[in-house]
């Protein structure tokens, strides 16, 4: 058996960084598989069960640089704040340092003992507030690995090393005819510009899980239980199952259950995306998180902690988030070379000045190495997918649909097709029963009818049980669900049927075909009573249009996307449903099976499918196709298959959901496009290609400045999805 772990990691500067770390984890024994995600800093791992060692795997970690947090998420939550204040203090303490060394730098180079103050202002600003960098560096050096430290280091470290001997022992190139030149002022303005970039960073990474801080905010951490008939407060984690609480005006409720007593409206915006408050009254459903706006109520418990509904919704859109979509894979592996290829450029381009350069070739060498070093970092390439991807997965949720892995949100934008389900998906799914007719004195074919649908999970067999709610219900043996087509069983040694027309045909009469045939020309399901010899009775039921259908087809096909509604009711009531919704193309009496091999003819035809359903009867197509999409009031099997999840039951969803997955592939693409273009543009201008034609050059202080801008920038263009309107 695996068991899934998600454990936040600290130290992580760039992806090279998450590639080495996966790397490490990769190796160690029973981790089955594992993806780190260097934008939301967390490590995904399927690990076998009896590892329970997890201080091990921390230390593997640790000994490359980096640390996993093995507590409570509060706990990392916790860290990762106090490494952001110490950032915070470390960037402004360089800055202090920074603006004196660059003033003398630019302005004082030939004021007296100008060197030694020069190297008294970037002492500290290298080795006690920039030290991480080259401490990280030191312990990937030990392990053969290399990441954005590492060239941090290496450029900084030689210019302040190559300043300090031209500093003690100027002579040395002095006689050589040749200026013995300091780059202090580089080495110390390249590492505050990086802290200044990776503090914003950090800042605005933390505004990509905004949506997830929202939810968890949710979660009230006391609430007031009944019990031993007395009020009193007790903690969340102290529920058990079957508690029952007081829930207050304005309170959140804090778990899901039923209302035993009282009724209100309840705010379900921040699991539905719906605005209108819900009216709740005795044995109404309430989700965990939802806020109680009127009455005052008494909620039976019945899922609490990381059961509740709320929390299913916070694991999905983590993982969501962490998740890697299919472009990430090919960026992991540009990044995971990225950095040797780059210490090469860099040492090429000193070797071709050295060469080439004049006079100043050993000042303008390293000029340029060093640029190339600064410049060409990977991390704005690391963060363009991920970040993207957590706003995207974010931005869902609060809008009322779960996306459970950025594969899926990825593939969505390609979406030509969308394969509609009828029941509960175009209609509401919550059928009624409008007329019986029967054709027998058979005393007991209501409590039957009641008895057999009792324990079938057809979608219709609830209307049914509950029209006939007054009829006891009798023993029957035997019981089998005919997949695609009703229930049968036994009772005192004859077998009954509940089933669609079409499987009893042969026992069907003029008289009751016409019946029939009348019901189902208005739009109405019929289902027939039967035993083995005669039929007898029919149940006509209606399911209303849902009132949003129509208005989500139509925008749909405004999205250029072909709408198919594929069911297992009869053909009449199909072509009444899809002719009230603007549907083209439907087919009717589907099988299971009959729906996959459809979506399966349109996949062989070339097309992108979304399938979008609510019962266990969809759960094969959800699967066959390019992306299901389950209707939150769905069967837990069909939520667990699709790859996204309507949470409120409204089709408007669907045109919202593809949309912000074109949205949000287009900020991947436009941050990949920005990253690599920085870097295609940023190296050759930093190793000095322009200097022959026109002189000009990058130095080393303008790549650190640069080198920051592009992943903060990055970042940014990833939040302006939090803004856009889908």
């Amino acid at each position: 058996m695996e068991a899934k772990l998600q454990i936040p990691v600290l130290g992580m500067t760039c992806a090279s960084c998450a590639g080495s770390v996966e790397q490490i984890l990769k190796e160690t024994p029973g981790v089955k598989s594992v993806s780190v995600n260097y934008a939301n800093e967390k490590a995904y791992l399927s690990i076998d069960e009896d590892i329970t060692n997890l201080p091990l795997l921390q230390k593997q970690v640790q000994a490359v640089g980096y640390d996993l947090i093995i507590e409570e998420d509060s706990s990392a939550e916790e860290i990762k704040q106090d490494l952001l204040k110490i950032a915070k203090k470390n960037t402004i303490w360089a800055g202090v340092f920074s603006v004196p060394l660059l003033i003398i730098g630019m302005l004082g180079m030939h004021w007296p003992y100008a060197n030694y103050i020069m190297m008294a202002l970037a002492t500290p600003v290298l080795f006690i507030f920039g030290k991480s960098f080259f401490i990280n560096a030191y312990k990937q050096a030990k392990v053969g690995s290399v990441n954005m430290d590492t060239l941090v280091a290496l450029s900084t470290g030689i210019a302040y090393t190559f300043s300090l001997f031209n500093t003690f022992y100027p002579a040395y190139f002095e006689n050589k005819g040749l200026e013995a030149h300091v780059y202090y002022e580089a080495a110390g303005v390249v590492i505050f510009f990086i802290l200044i970039g990776k503090w914003l960073e950090e800042k605005a990474k933390s505004g990509t899980s905004d949506a997830l801080k929202k939810l968890i905010g949710l979660q009230p951490k006391t609430v007031t239980a009944i019990r031993n008939g007395v009020e009193e407060i007790v903690a969340i984690k102290d529920l058990i199952i079957g508690d029952i609480l007081v829930v207050k005006p304005g309170e959140k409720i804090p778990v899901d259950g039923t209302v035993k007593k009282g009724e209100s409206y309840i705010d379900e915006s921040s699991i539905s995306g719906e605005p209108m408050p819900v009216f709740k009254s005795k044995k109404s459903k309430v989700f965990a998180g939802t806020i109680n706006q009127k009455g005052s109520l008494r909620v039976l418990a019945k899922k609490i902690g990381s059961d509740t509904y709320l929390s299913q919704i916070i694991s999905l859109v983590e993982a969501a988030q962490g998740s890697k979509a299919p472009i990430q894979k090919t960026v992991d592996k540009i990044a995971s070379v990225f950095v040797p290829v780059v210490i090469g450029i860099s040492i090429l381009t000193f070797a071709i000045w050295m060469i080439l350069g004049g006079e100043n070739r050993l000042a303008l060498g390293m000029l340029s190495a060093l640029s190339v070093l600064v410049i060409a970092c990977p991390c704005a390439l690391g963060l363009a997918t991920p970040t993207a991807i957590m706003v995207g997965v974010g931005k869902g949720a609060e809008n009322g649909f779960l996306i459970k892995d950025a594969e899926s949100l990825e593939i969505a934008q390609h979406i030509d097709t969308v394969v509609l389900d009828k029941t509960g998906t175009i209609t509401e799914g919550k059928p009624s029963v409008v007329e019986t007719l029967f054709y027998s004195s058979f005393p007991e074919q209501k409590a039957l009818i009641k008895s057999l649908e009792a324990v079938s999970e057809h979608p219709l067999a609830d209307a049914i049980v509950d029209y006939f709610k007054d009829e006891e219900r009798l023993d029957i043996t035997d019981f089998e669900s005919i997949t695609g087509v009703g229930v049968k069983g036994n009772y005192k040694g004859k077998t009954y049927l509940v089933t669609k027309p079409s499987y009893v045909e042969k026992l069907l009469t003029k008289n009751i075909k016409e019946n029939v045939s009348k019901l189902q020309n208005e739009g109405k399901t019929v289902v027939i009573l039967s035993n083995e010899t005669e039929i007898l009775g029919i149940i006509a039921i209606e399911d209303s249009i849902k009132e949003s259908s129509a208005a989500a087809i139509l925008k749909m096909q405004e999205q250029n996307l072909e709408v198919i509604m594929l069911t297992g009711d009869n053909e009449k009531t199909a072509e009444a449903v899809a002719k009230a919704v603007g549907i083209e193309t439907f087919k009717a009496n589907c099988l299971p099976s009959d729906k996959s091999e459809f979506i399966q003819k349109l996949q062989q035809k070339g097309k992108k499918v979304a399938m979008v359903g609510d019962g266990i009867n969809d759960s094969v197509s959800l699967a066959q196709a390019d992306v299901g999409i389950a209707m939150g009031s769905g069967s837990d099997i069909a939520l667990d298959v699709a790859k996204m999840a309507i949470i409120s039951n409204d089709l408007m969803k669907i045109p919202t959901a593809i949309r912000l997955s074109r949205k949000t592939m287009n900020t991947v693409k436009q941050n990949l496009f920005w990253a690599f273009i920085y870097n295609i543009i940023g190296i050759p201008l930093a190793a000095g290609i322009l200097y022959a034609v026109n002189g000009f050059m990058i130095n080393p202080m303008i790549a650190g400045a640069a080198m920051a801008f592009s992943s903060v920038s990055v970042v940014l263009n990833s939040l302006r999805l939090k803004t856009t309107k889908i």
